[in-house]
């Protein structure tokens, strides 16, 4: 290899070193700790009828599921499931709660709602949320839950996710607990998550 060749090279890898070092100094090279953004501001009104926003998820872990309450079974077997999971908590269910929200705003009124989450199998700790659709829209957007109206007539059913959120008591995003996930393993992964602290961000 003639030396003009090696002097080239060396020039080439002086610069390449050059640029890299700018590169990370300016952070576009750097590692990033980097998640989709779940959750976000949010008004709505809860099964009392009282007007509430986002501060509702500070304090307590908070487990929340989309869903409407003419649901056949995603909704009511979810929140069996998180009604037994919060007894398996025992003396921490304190800080736990279950947030129910409505992706059928026009059909559950506060008054739906709290009847709906009377049910004795349901969390004895949740909060049921509905509003305009525009709201209802934007609290969805915020946690990235697809819904959409199926069918026609007063019987019309409403597609939606079916995973439940689990926000830390920040108010911000821990994990996904998965649809089906039994009791037990839904209470394993808040205690999990509990374990951390409240600055939580997985379970």
């Amino acid at each position: 290899m003639s030396r003009r060749l090696l002097v080239i090279l060396a020039l080439l890898a002086l610069a390449f070193a050059v640029l890299t070092a700018v590169a990370v100094r300016q952070g576009v090279l750097s590692p990033r700790h980097e998640t989709a953004t779940v959750g976000g501001p949010f008004r709505m009104v809860d099964q009392t009828g009282a007007k509430v926003d986002q501060s509702l998820l500070k304090g307590k872990w908070s487990a929340v599921f989309f869903g409407f309450t003419n649901c056949p079974d995603a909704c009511p077997t979810t929140l069996f499931s998180l009604g037994q999971a919060e007894k398996l908590l025992g003396p921490k269910a304190d800080d736990f709660q279950t947030v129910f929200v409505s992706v059928d705003p026009t059909r559950d009124t506060p008054k739906q709602l709290a009847a709906f989450l009377t049910t004795d199998a349901f969390p004895r700790r949740v909060v049921g949320l509905t509003g305009t659709p525009d709201q209802v829209d934007a609290v969805a957007r915020a946690y990235h839950v697809f819904y959409q109206k199926a069918g026609a007539g007063a019987a019309y059913s409403v597609d939606h996710s079916t995973f439940t959120y689990l926000m830390n008591p920040k108010g911000q995003f821990a994990c996904v607990i998965p649809y089906n996930d039994p009791p037990a393993a839904i209470a394993a992964k808040v205690q999990a998550a509990m374990a951390k602290g409240a600055n939580a961000e997985s379970c």
